[in-house]
């Protein structure tokens, strides 16, 4: 019986020698640097982009949970939720953080002072306040502007001029509570009177709306659409709907 009881000992102290390296190896810190993104669209909206950002972290030697960890954070076009998510990445106390859009650098500079972090937006970062100066930004944001200036915005009406050699009349698409697309309000008409295009600003808060959105274009009688860049409209469902109207209007 002593025998059985010291075996029952035994092999209790081996047991539970054998949880310790588990539950270590489940509380281990992840591997630094730490990458957090704040991403205004949906994960599959943003796949491709996510996926092109992984292979340039490899080009450049880091190797996601080798030598460095992602935390990624969704924002399905939904511009109420990038606080929150920010407060979530921040936890986990990010060495960089990437903000993409306008609505999630302004998030991301009011969130922290101190950690660097990387934009991707549209608008001009110093009219922005994300930067003092191009040439000298500052504070601890950089990243890429987009556009540049105001001219691409023109650039894609002169492209749907060339598709549609007729075009009069363009229904602009844009969430007026988007700091991009507000822009895109503002700036399109002007470059769209200057080609001698009409323009009808169609505002929607829900891109889940857009077939409602789209039989208000048919009505105004727009010949195309211009699309802004904010997040609301990065869906591939929007472009499916687009073309499903199309062809109803064609079978009609």
């Amino acid at each position: 019986m002593a025998s059985y009881i010291a075996r029952r000992k035994f092999l209790a102290v081996l047991g539970g020698a054998a949880t310790w390296p588990l539950a270590a190896r489940a509380q281990q810190p992840p591997v630094r640097p730490l990458i957090g993104m704040l991403v205004p669209l949906s994960a599959a909206a943003a796949a491709g982009n996510i996926a092109a950002f992984r292979s340039a972290l490899r080009d450049m030697g880091y190797v996601e949970g080798r030598n460095t960890t992602l935390e990624i954070r969704y924002g399905d076009g939904a511009l109420e939720r990038l606080a929150t998510l920010l407060d979530e990445l921040l936890a986990f106390k990010p060495n960089v953080l990437f903000a993409g859009g306008k609505a999630g650098a302004l998030a991301a500079r009011s969130a922290t002072q101190t950690i660097p972090i990387v934009i991707v937006t549209p608008e001009d970062p110093v009219v922005s306040g994300l930067a003092n100066t191009i040439a000298k930004p500052g504070g601890n944001v950089t990243g890429t502007w987009l556009l540049g200036d105001d001219a691409l915005g023109g650039k894609r009406l002169e492209l749907l001029r060339l598709a549609i050699p007729s075009l009069s009349r363009v229904g602009i698409i844009a969430n007026p509570d988007d700091p991009s697309d507000a822009l895109t309000i503002t700036r399109v008409p002007i470059a769209a009177r200057a080609l001698g295009v009409a323009v009808d600003v169609l505002e929607v808060r829900d891109a889940s709306k857009f077939d409602v959105m789209s039989a208000q274009a048919m009505r105004a009688g727009v010949q195309a659409l211009f699309v802004s860049p904010g997040p609301t409209f990065f869906s591939p469902d929007i472009t499916a709907t687009a073309a499903r109207r199309i062809l109803r209007n064609r079978a009609a």
